[in-house]
């Protein structure tokens, strides 16, 4: 188990702070075999689907190369450009196999580890020179299981291309028999079927390796229980980060408070300063409950809501300071406000259930008690 430098064990798992710290450093997990395989088992690929094309291309070239008339040789001019012409076709007629290991190559970084630039890890490590390290590094548990994994891979590679070409001994040696263009078509063939047959070899390796790197790099980035205890308190402790989790949190309230308002049965207003919604459940709720309230800007809106999904709208100054200031969200209203909402209440449920031709019903005052007075400002007077 691995130990820090005051003897504490790293039992716990990484937090995403340590992993993204040691991303910005450039550490992240590779896999060199995974690599390998896929630059391997691409170009085989490329050569079993182009091959017969590249290699018609390079035959073409060859000949070219090797006809050379009389004047050509005693010009030296002529030559160099010949030369030139030569590999610039060659490169050409590689080119769809160029492209395609550096796709690969690119392309194998990105499985394991995903794209990552640190312009940390461009920076010199003056600590790479020590001669002692380095030679505590080529002596090291870590080096001596990547000697024993590259001679694992060795012996397996050649065993398998030592069964590859046992196979297929027969048709290389046909090669020497056939004219040029089929010898080289037969080639390109063999040699892609080979390299798959290698790759099925990287195969093995890379399903062991791959695991074997995660494992390492989290096991690198373990850290003791203290640790984690600092980090936390670190990350509550910045100002910052405390700011945005209450902004956040505010934020999350509103919206639930204001996805609360449609479902209110009144809406107590003050009529301009304050808003508190009610909502009373005689079936589960001893009391109405203040489902949403706001001032200024938050009122106004809680008045648009309630008017868009025709939520009573209630006058009372006193009223509604009174219940902003004593009462918080999802709260119900204390007794001695019981008398004043009740009025309130009583007189929108009339409105509701009156008919055509009933006369309306006497709009309420509601008086509030002085232990619930609040100012102008909607804080409490005592």
């Amino acid at each position: 188990m691995a130990e820090n430098e005051n003897g504490q064990e790293k039992t716990e798992e990484p937090s995403e702070k340590r992993l993204q710290e040691s991303r910005e450093k450039g550490q992240v997990p590779r896999s060199r075999e995974l690599a390998s395989l896929a630059l391997t088992a691409g170009s085989a690929v490329v050569f079993l689907v182009l091959g017969g094309q590249m290699m018609t291309s390079l035959a073409g070239m060859m000949r070219q190369a090797f006809i050379i008339s009389r004047p050509e040789i005693y010009d030296p001019a002529t030559m160099f450009h010949r030369l030139a012409l030569i590999f610039s076709e060659g490169f050409f007629a590689l080119t769809p196999l160029f492209i395609a290991t550096v796709v690969l190559a690119l392309a194998s970084t990105l499985l394991v580890g995903g794209w990552n630039f640190s312009s940390q890890a461009l920076a010199p490590q003056f600590s790479r020179l020590n001669p002692i390290a380095g030679i505590g590094r080529m002596f090291s548990m870590k080096s001596l299981v990547e000697l024993l994994k590259t001679l694992a891979k060795f012996g397996l590679i050649m065993a398998i291309a030592f069964g590859l070409f046992t196979a297929q001994e027969k048709q290389f040696v046909g090669l020497g028999l056939m004219s040029l263009e089929p010898a080289l078509a037969s080639a390109g063939a063999l040699l892609a079927w080979s390299f798959l047959g290698l790759s099925s070899g990287l195969l093995i390796v890379a399903l062991i390796d791959v695991p074997f790197q995660l494992y390492e790099y989290k096991k690198g980035l373990r850290m003791t229980r203290q640790e984690l205890i600092d980090e936390y308190k670190e990350m509550e402790g910045k100002p910052e980060i405390k700011q945005k989790i209450r902004q956040l949190q505010r934020q999350m309230a509103q919206r639930r408070m204001m996805e609360a308002v449609p479902q209110a049965d009144v809406i107590i207003t003050n009529p301009t300063h304050f808003a508190v919604a009610l909502k009373y459940q005689p079936n589960r709720n001893e009391a109405p409950i203040v489902v949403a309230k706001g001032a200024d800007e938050m009122a106004l809106n809680i008045r648009k809501i309630g008017q868009a999904h025709r939520v009573p709208l209630f006058e009372s100054p006193q009223l509604a300071r009174s219940l902003f200031a004593y009462v918080e969200v999802d709260q119900p209203i204390p007794a001695g406000l019981y008398t004043a909402v009740a009025q309130v209440l009583a007189y929108i449920f009339q409105l509701r259930t009156q008919t055509g031709g009933a006369a309306s019903p006497d709009r309420p005052e509601p008086v509030v008690p002085d232990e619930f007075a609040a100012n102008r400002d909607g804080r409490p007077q005592r």
